[in-house]
């Protein structure tokens, strides 16, 4: 199938979210209002940030398939790109860099081709032995370790684990007849979203006990929990309108959903950390870089799609 067909359904979806943001719009204009002009200037910001990345999303949706997997695939570059250019890398690996960003059309290229075989073993296996020789040819040995480990673990999350969003787009519509491929990665990102903010709204209203403090010292067990509750319910209501799941696996599909984002979430903060920056970048206004903003689906998307997988959906 060479366009993408978008069910009803997902459009009702949409119109729903698009609701939620009029009312945040709302909210956020009236919280300015009442507290001068620079008044909760970061919410504003943030609503939006959010109109964009919904009409971009849902644009990304409803284009031909070949162009929504440029789109991911224009997503998963720039997070790599974000990502090395926080990370120091040696002048002797500029051109192991390059092999590196052509690794991303190439993992799309087999997403593409709905060749599971590949698309699964590219990167973990024929990447990873490759990129090390490259840069054993180019003869500098001094941190050869660090480089080709932040290397390997940087392809992994911005290109392997987003790539997993891409391909549940293009599995066959049998594999999901209540809305199609464009159902699925509505619903994987529907709830990664809904379960970041969650754990923020929860963890401000409740959050009282640290969950790491060491390495998210905004992160609390009341936001954990209550996002995973939360994100649970969601994944059970949401499940009749976009995917084939029924209440029990739906309801697991949330929990693996709202526990694999939290510790994406984590996991980014604890190489931001490392780092000594707060933000990845700075291309979303009130959001930070394009890491910050995907840092949980590296995890909740190869989660939600094996998952699945497993299911024979």
């Amino acid at each position: 199938m060479d366009a993408l067909a978008v069910s009803p359904n997902v459009l009702w979806v949409f119109a729903a979210i698009c609701a939620a943001l009029l009312c945040a719009s709302a909210i956020s204009a009236l919280l300015a209002r009442g507290a001068g002009r620079d008044g909760h200037r970061e919410l504003r910001l943030r609503v939006r940030s959010w109109w964009l990345m919904v009409a971009v999303f849902a644009a990304a949706l409803t284009l031909h398939r070949n162009l929504t997997l440029i789109f991911f695939a224009f997503v998963s570059f720039l997070a790599l790109k974000e990502y090395l250019s926080l990370i120091p890398t040696r002048r002797s690996d500029r051109r192991v860099l390059f092999w590196a960003y052509l690794t991303i059309p190439a993992q799309y290229v087999w997403v593409g081709m709905e060749w599971y075989g590949m698309f699964i073993i590219f990167l973990p296996v024929y990447v990873f032995l490759f990129l090390p020789l490259r840069m054993v040819l180019v003869g500098e040995t001094t941190e050869f370790l660090r480089a080709a480990g932040t290397l390997h673990w940087g392809l992994m999350t911005t290109v392997f684990s987003i790539s997993h969003v891409a391909f549940l787009l293009v599995l066959p519509e049998a594999r999901n007849p209540v809305a199609g491929g464009a159902g699925l990665v509505l619903y994987l990102v529907l709830l990664t979203e809904s379960n970041d903010i969650a754990q923020y709204l929860w963890g401000k209203s409740l959050g009282r006990r640290k969950i790491l403090p060491k390495v998210s010292p905004n992160k609390t067990w009341a936001g954990f929990l209550g996002g995973v509750v939360t994100v649970t319910v969601l994944a059970v209501m949401l499940a009749p309108y976009l995917t084939p799941l029924d209440p029990l696996h739906a309801g697991v599909a949330g929990a693996l959903v709202g526990t694999g984002g939290f510790v994406g979430d984590v996991v980014i903060s604890a190489v931001k950390r490392d780092i000594g920056v707060k933000d990845s970048g700075a291309l979303i206004p009130g959001h930070g870089g394009i890491l910050d903003r995907i840092d949980s689906l590296t995890y909740t998307a190869p989660l939600l799609f094996h998952y699945l997988r497993y299911l024979s959906f």
